[in-house]
């Protein structure tokens, strides 16, 4: 790993160079405002970070994609795993969990009363033209889906012809199989990052220090990333660069006791 040594004040200079080069280019293309707002806030508080730059810039001169790297990662965890944004994923997560119990009864409570309609066209001497036949639903959820009239369609049709209704799930059992998929179902996270910053028994900060961690060990040279393998900041370092890129006041920033604490946690749980 690179020892290179720079003043905090030229080390600030390099660093804040690639911020605003970053935040032109996103700009001009009008994309993740999000994030332009997390370099704004870098840049603001410049001062605080020097120390933190210097530490940087001599840990990754000597790998210049590194140093990018490293800037894109502190500014997507800002932008997107924030206490905030962590809280709406825990509610989503909650949420999804009802939706699906929800699923299970009204799913359950349809079969139900599709067997009964069943059984009343059978036996109590009055029927109604409804579906019956599983393909026949499939075409008419499908009517309106080009690619399904004009390649699937006549496919299925000829499929069904072939086989007599015994051969087929009825309605109420395919909609019970819809009933017993959500019963099963849990909720999982699409990726590391999600996993990480809601892995908390409560919301809060500690979410978006998490899921930093997480976004500096997936891109390490272990993982084939950009950073070197052996990189590491100092305590001091990621509070700073995180109380700054997550806009904490200042009755709110973390200290390095905060970040060693919970680094220890994070390192008993693996």
């Amino acid at each position: 790993m690179a020892t290179r040594t720079s003043s905090p004040k030229a080390a600030r200079e390099i660093c804040e160079a690639l911020l605003r080069s970053e935040r032109s280019d996103r700009i001009e293309k009008s994309i993740l405002p999000s994030e332009v707002e997390v370099i704004n806030r870098l840049l603001e508080r410049g001062l605080e970070l020097e120390d933190a730059y210097e530490e940087l810039h001599s840990k990754l001169s000597d790998r210049p994609p590194a140093l990018k790297v490293f800037f894109d990662l502190l500014q997507s965890t800002a932008a997107f795993w924030s206490p905030d944004a962590t809280q709406e994923a825990r509610k989503g997560k909650a949420r999804l969990i009802v939706v699906n119990r929800e699923i299970v009864e009204a799913a359950t409570a349809l079969a139900v009363l599709l067997n009964e309609r069943t059984e009343l066209k059978n036996h109590s001497g009055f029927s109604c033209d409804t579906l019956y036949h599983p393909v026949d639903a499939i075409h008419a959820a499908a009517e309106r889906n080009y690619s399904y009239e004009h390649w699937v369609k006549e496919k299925l049709q000829a499929i069904s012809g072939q086989f007599d209704l015994k051969y087929w799930p009825s309605l109420s059992e395919l909609v019970q199989a819809i009933a017993d998929d959500a019963a099963q179902a849990a909720p999982l996270p699409h990726d590391s990052w999600t996993e990480a910053g809601t892995e908390g028994v409560r919301a809060g900060l500690a979410d978006s220090f998490r899921a930093f961690f997480v976004a500096l060990e997936e891109s390490s040279t272990r993982n084939y990333g950009f950073l070197p393998a052996a990189f590491e900041l100092t305590d001091r370092s990621v509070a700073n660069l995180m109380s700054c890129a997550l806009g904490l006041g200042p009755d709110k920033v973390v200290d390095s006791a905060y970040v060693k604490r919970l680094r220890q946690r994070v390192r008993e749980r693996a």
